[in-house]
């Protein structure tokens, strides 16, 4: 076997030297030298470069020479140059030319959305209409108005939502329905299209349906089955409460509201990854397979330390309390006036009297007229004119703990009535032994002046009675649903 090289063939696999075909050839050292610099000379040099050099001056007669030639063999600048001309479209060619040609769209042009008209096409005098128009219109100011903007009478459309009033309160529904709608024929394209049949879901439980039979509207009601039973999740907290629970199907809201239920006695740092969290939330599910997700009923942790808190409704007021009835809620007294304090609790120069005395209390620097808040629930003791405090508040908190809030401008309280946290009970003023606007407040505990600081409130609630036997009976039916 041979191989084909660049000097001839040469046996394969083999050590042998020989070699066939004919010897190479070499070019003469002459030759090779004029080669190389042939192809090393530079024909189009840079004219921006090396100006005024011998390559640059050599460059610039090139491009010189160059155009001189085009000059001269140029036919003239007074002799046009013809091309040829297309010929004129007619009948079918003009018509497929037509079809597929494009034009600007600001001249009207098709272009890309349909294939333009041929002449064959010949317009309509009168264009037909469909018998029977389905639409779909979104409930928005009321049912006459999405009636009217899908083309249906006035009229009719008025006495449709007249009919709807009298079987649902229009403020119950809600805006953004979707309404399926049929119009019939019409005598003339200038009226409106009869309505033929309007559905549309009224609530969660109830669908309505206005049919037209023999010229005239009825309304048909369907009512719709709804499964009320709560929904209850439980699961392993893990790496994060909030993504094991979502994962395990808890809706967003609910989560937000277990962690903020929960936290406020166990804080979250203190949960652990082995312990169980256990959500009820309200479900409503209806007979079409609709899936309706409310508040949060109950929270349930597992753990360190247990934690079962049940949601109860006591009129406007919401509770969380143990399975026993019985609820606290703890945390430090809210701050009286949005200001810094200017005076803590304890001894000091007075600034009026100017000797050494007990600061009982602490002063806020707040500006004339902040309103003074309850620190907590209480009942109001006294509200007038008393001593160097001025205009002076004092509540009462039971368990033996008061607090007091003088120097005020103006009072909007009475005595014996009750007031709750956070509830607006005064205005700073400077009334009494004070140098400036401020508020002086004081905290008493058994009759003794405590630092404020010192000091967090517990409410207690507990259920007795009747009220007792209706949240123990909320708490069995909760215990019995089934885990998801």
């Amino acid at each position: 076997m041979f191989l084909r090289t660049d000097e001839g063939l040469e046996l394969a696999g083999g050590t042998s030297a020989l070699r066939f075909g004919r010897a190479p050839i070499t070019a003469a050292p002459a030759a090779a030298a004029w080669r190389g610099r042939i192809e090393s000379f530079d024909w189009t040099p840079d004219l921006g470069a090396d100006i005024g050099s011998r390559t640059w001056w050599r460059g610039l007669a090139t491009c010189t020479a160059m155009c001189g030639a085009v000059w001269m063999l140029s036919p003239g600048f007074d002799r046009p140059i013809y091309s040829a001309v297309p010929a004129t479209l007619d009948g079918t060619a003009l018509d497929e030319a037509r079809s597929l040609s494009f034009g600007a769209s600001a001249l009207g042009g098709t272009s890309g959305m349909r294939l333009a008209a041929t002449s064959r096409v010949r317009p309509l005098a009168n264009t037909p209409e469909r018998p029977v128009v389905e639409a779909t219109a979104t409930l928005g100011n009321g049912v006459a108005g999405a009636l009217q903007r899908t083309g249906v009478g006035a009229g009719e459309a008025q006495q449709v939502a007249a009919m709807i009033a009298g079987r649902v309160d229009p403020a119950d529904l809600t805006p953004g329905t979707r309404l399926d709608i049929t119009l019939g024929r019409r005598d003339a394209p200038t009226q409106p299209r009869p309505l033929e049949r309007l559905s549309f879901r009224a609530r969660f439980d109830l669908a309505l349906d206005v049919v037209r039979e023999g010229g005239t509207l009825r309304l048909d009601a369907r009512p719709i089955a709804i499964d009320h039973t709560p929904l209850r999740i439980r699961g392993r907290v893990g790496a994060s409460l909030y993504r094991a629970a979502r994962a395990a199907g808890a809706p967003a809201k609910a989560v937000e509201s277990y962690i903020r239920t929960v936290s406020g006695l166990v804080p979250m740092g203190q949960v652990g990854q082995d312990d169980r969290f256990d959500i009820i939330v309200e479900q409503d599910r209806a007979a079409t397979g609709e899936v309706q997700l409310g508040q949060l009923l109950y929270a349930g942790l597992a753990g360190r330390r247990d934690v079962r808190l049940v949601r109860w409704q006591d009129g406007s007021r919401t509770e969380w309390l143990d399975p026993a009835g019985v609820g606290e809620r703890k945390g430090s007294m809210i701050w009286p006036v949005a200001a810094r304090i200017s005076s803590n609790f304890g001894w000091r120069v007075h600034p009026v009297l100017g000797f050494r005395r007990l600061h009982k209390g602490m002063d806020f620097a707040a500006t004339y007229g902040s309103p003074i808040r309850a620190t907590t629930d209480g009942r109001v003791a006294i509200a007038g004119r008393h001593g160097g405090y001025g205009n002076f508040v004092k509540l009462d908190h039971g368990g033996g703990l008061a607090t007091g809030y003088g120097h005020m401008s103006r009072i909007v309280v009475a005595p014996g009535t009750r007031v709750s946290r956070g509830q607006v009970i005064g205005y700073v003023g400077s009334t009494g032994l004070s140098t400036g606007p401020h508020l002086h407040y004081e905290l008493w505990k058994n009759g003794v002046p405590v630092n404020p600081r010192s000091v967090a409130f517990a409410t207690v609630q507990r259920l007795q009675g009747q009220e007792l036997g209706k949240f123990r009976s909320l708490v069995g039916r909760l215990m019995g649903v089934a885990a998801r």
